[in-house]
């Protein structure tokens, strides 16, 4: 079964790119277990706790990443050098996810078979 990555590169609520990212996750794993999900760059402000969308007038999407166990998603990664570039620590994130190196991510990223970013 082929390998199929998801990484989410950009900020939520200011594109449509987040909500569509996780449609696609949710429905792509109805036909495939082997999924990961990988956080860089702005994309790692998806997974920041306490966030306010309707303040910008936007739907609430970033709640339902918390469904990514129901639909057994459990490989989700975020880049430890993103995340020291915003000043973001885990705690502040408010879904599980392992904290990788760009090296690690890399390696992720060459042996994935399909590869699609949000």
């Amino acid at each position: 079964m082929k390998k199929i990555t998801f990484v989410f590169t950009s900020t939520p609520h200011s594109t449509a790119q987040g909500r569509e990212g996780l449609d696609a996750i949710l429905a792509t794993s109805a036909y495939s277990e082997n999924l990961q999900l990988i956080f860089v760059g702005d994309g790692v402000s998806q997974l920041l706790k306490q966030q306010q969308p309707q303040s910008v007038l936007s739907r609430d999407y970033i709640s339902a990443f918390r469904l990514l166990d129901l639909y057994e998603v459990e490989d989700v990664y975020v880049c430890n050098e993103s995340l020291n570039e915003f000043g973001i620590t885990q705690q502040q994130l408010f879904l599980g996810a392992e904290v990788l190196g760009s090296e690690e991510i890399a390696h992720k990223l060459a042996t994935s078979d399909v590869v699609l970013r949000f």
